[in-house]
């Protein structure tokens, strides 16, 4: 797979593609039913799978911290379209002199001149150029005589609904992990380094491993039981934080986790977090006492949660069993939860 930054890094080898464009946010399974579809066409023309994305976000773009949350960092979601099938990844800033270019400027800077696209596949209701006056219709009036194709894409439905990244940031924040893991096609997680932090964790007894978010804005917010994946392969039970940490005047969004009887130094490492059930939301306590209070109380309903689900595990070791997903069909608790 080859990442591209910028329209200006396209060289003469890069000129012909298959191509489709978008946020892919997630890489849920209607995504991955598109990169299907640019997949089987490419291997039809002999051409590269690509696949356009923009940072940042266009909504992100125009609102700001009003944006939708994000599902996935940047880095994940450049992996998870490789692992899909996307040979040729270009990323566009987003920008001023970008949301300028009319829908005729678009298509001939970017996918004619740019990318020398042979074959497009975009959903129906795409919309591009300036005052997203650019639409389906104008590609496939354009298309024929700038020498590509158009296609749409096909929905996928679930339960009868279209599979989108706003159903699944919708179903994040409802704390319906099992259901959003089934659009996702896989339990949902965020991946990134661990990195120092204010050690509050080991003054109160819980020492925490501390994750750089990278994100404006995370699709959840609140205590969960997780399940951290370790840089050796093992998998480790714990509880995690996610947000802004009112208690301690946190002022940006940050993940902590806090492994079961884990002691090891892992600065600097890669954590992949699975989570798997929400224990409460976050709330501001009225002091440390009365935040570790409530800390003791999180781990001892995220310990239950493993115990529920694996009775022969021992609390303080590595999770015996690498298969996440029925760990998400134990949720709801079956013990009385943190109140929100």
């Amino acid at each position: 797979m080859e990442l591209i930054r910028g329209i200006h890094n396209l060289r003469a080898q890069h000129r012909g593609c298959v191509a489709t464009i978008g946020n892919f946010d997630g890489v849920h399974l209607g995504h991955q039913k598109i990169l299907q579809q640019v997949r089987e066409k490419a291997a039809h023309l002999g051409e590269p799978a690509t696949v356009m994305v923009f940072e940042p976000q266009p909504r992100e773009f125009f609102a700001g911290d009003q944006a939708p949350a994000r599902l996935t960092r940047f880095r994940e979601k450049v992996e998870r379209l490789a692992e899909y099938g996307a040979e040729r990844i270009v990323c566009l800033q987003f920008n001023s002199r970008l949301r300028q270019l009319t829908g005729e400027e678009f298509i001939q800077q970017v996918l004619v001149d740019g990318l020398g696209v042979r074959h497009l596949v975009v959903g129906d209701d795409f919309r591009f150029g300036c005052d997203r006056a650019g639409d389906f219709h104008l590609l496939e009036k354009l298309g024929p005589q700038k020498g590509f194709g158009v296609e749409h894409t096909h929905t996928f439905l679930m339960d009868e609904e279209r599979v989108s990244s706003t159903r699944v940031r919708t179903t994040l924040a409802s704390a319906n992990l099992a259901g959003a893991a089934r659009m996702l096609g896989r339990p949902y997680k965020i991946a990134s380094r661990v990195v120092h932090g204010r050690k509050l964790g080991r003054t109160l007894g819980v020492p925490t491993a501390n994750l750089l978010l990278g994100i404006r804005k995370p699709a959840l917010n609140g205590v969960f039981t997780v399940l951290a994946r370790l840089q050796n392969g093992d998998y480790w039970p714990g509880v995690a934080n996610i947000g802004l940490r009112p208690t301690v005047d946190g002022v940006l969004p940050a993940l902590e986790v806090h492994l079961h009887g884990f002691r090891e130094e892992i600065y600097a490492q890669p954590l992949e977090v699975f989570f798997l059930a929400k224990l409460r939301n976050e709330k501001k306590f009225n002091g440390l006492e009365e935040l570790k209070e409530n800390i003791a109380r999180d781990i001892d309903h995220s310990i239950q949660f493993f115990n529920q689900a694996h009775p022969d595990w021992v609390p303080g070791s590595a999770w015996p069993d690498r298969e996440i997903q029925p760990l998400l069909a134990t949720a709801p608790l079956t013990f009385p939860a943190n109140q929100p």
